[in-house]
């Protein structure tokens, strides 16, 4: 099934379920108001709301059109954002970035940072920065939503609670990382709000889409309506999404509703922008800059400045987005 939030008088807006082709929804009030009430019950919740679903589908159930720029985030507001890393070949690209660490770079491990999840960006929300020269960057990723997990679980508990599937974009102000970094302390200025898909779905609603614990989807970047990159999600990963909340729950249970970010989507190949139509490319502006430093001498592409219009969506075989588009203007505060 696919999910979603509409936006209401409730900071945690109002649960929907999607139709298959995102075309209409109908409420789920009555089984559970937020997306929050369903990851907290979700063994009662999930099968009334797939039964929705297939009342909508089938036709039993007229339904509204549905708008993207009527939704929230899945979960506007959450009670937990953890972001991993995933695929080595991100790290590779941008351990030449200031602040970073070669030492960084072990690979028995994911790296984990723990973010801002008070306040999650629509689909088509406008990115808002305090100031245009903080190097203002989109990190393309897949999440996932869980059910509660103990400490130390085994790697059949981890994978039972993965709940939903969807996209997002852990938006960074790179100018501010070094500073974060060499603080001790870790991420926190250089992680503003992160943006988020419309859709949320489950595992048997991605199919053969989703195998051996992650998303086999590229992720498609535009920016301006130029094609940054369209990496695979399932290509070329290090850690999967059961190490993530292996990892995660080392020293502590995770409660329900807890969002675990896949890291930057990055495949190996020696690219640089632009690329052609069927090109790989980048899932964020870093890795292009170092990419071009390492070809060049010198970076050539810009980081985001007011104005830019970002779009990244997972594009199924068919072509059609699959958990909805991010579409979103850079604007500065002010």
């Amino acid at each position: 099934m696919k999910l979603a939030t509409l936006r209401s008088a409730r900071p945690d807006g109002q649960l929907v379920v999607v139709s298959k082709d995102g075309t209409r929804f109908v409420s789920a009030g009555r089984i559970a108001p937020y997306l929050q009430a369903a990851l907290d019950d979700w063994d009662n919740a999930a099968p009334a709301l797939e039964a929705l679903a297939v009342e909508l589908d089938t036709g039993a159930i007229a339904g509204q059109a549905f708008d993207s720029a009527a939704a929230l985030a899945p979960l506007p507001r959450a009670y937990q954002w953890i972001d991993g890393s995933g695929y080595m070949g991100h790290l590779e690209r941008v351990r030449s970035l200031k602040g970073s660490k070669d030492e960084e770079l072990q690979s028995v491990r994911p790296m984990l940072y723990q973010g801002g999840s008070d306040t999650m960006l629509a689909p088509t929300d406008p990115i808002i920065v305090p100031e245009d020269d903080l190097a203002l960057d989109f990190e393309a990723e897949v999440a996932i939503f869980i059910g509660a997990v103990p400490m130390r679980p085994s790697r059949e508990e981890a994978e039972a609670a993965i709940r939903l599937v969807t996209i997002c974009n852990d938006v960074s102000l790179r100018r501010l990382v070094a500073d974060d970094l060499q603080n001790g302390f870790g991420f926190f200025h250089a992680k503003p709000s992160t943006v988020f898909a419309p859709f949320a779905m489950t595992l048997a609603a991605l199919g053969d889409n989703w195998r051996n614990n992650r998303l086999h989807l590229p992720l498609r970047v535009e920016v301006n309506g130029t094609l940054y990159g369209q990496p695979n999600a399932g290509i070329d990963v290090h850690f999967d999404f059961i190490d993530m909340i292996l990892e995660a729950a080392r020293t502590r249970r995770l409660s329900a509703g807890t969002i675990i970010g896949s890291g930057t989507i990055a495949n190996r190949h020696d690219e640089t922008l632009p690329i052609k139509e069927n090109g790989i490319g980048f899932a964020c502006i870093a890795e292009a800059r170092t990419s071009e430093k390492a070809k060049f001498g010198a970076a050539r592409t810009p980081f985001l400045k007011a104005g830019d219009r970002l779009r990244i969506a997972a594009i199924g075989k068919d072509g059609q987005s699959v958990f909805g588009d991010m579409d979103n203007l850079v604007q500065t505060a002010g």
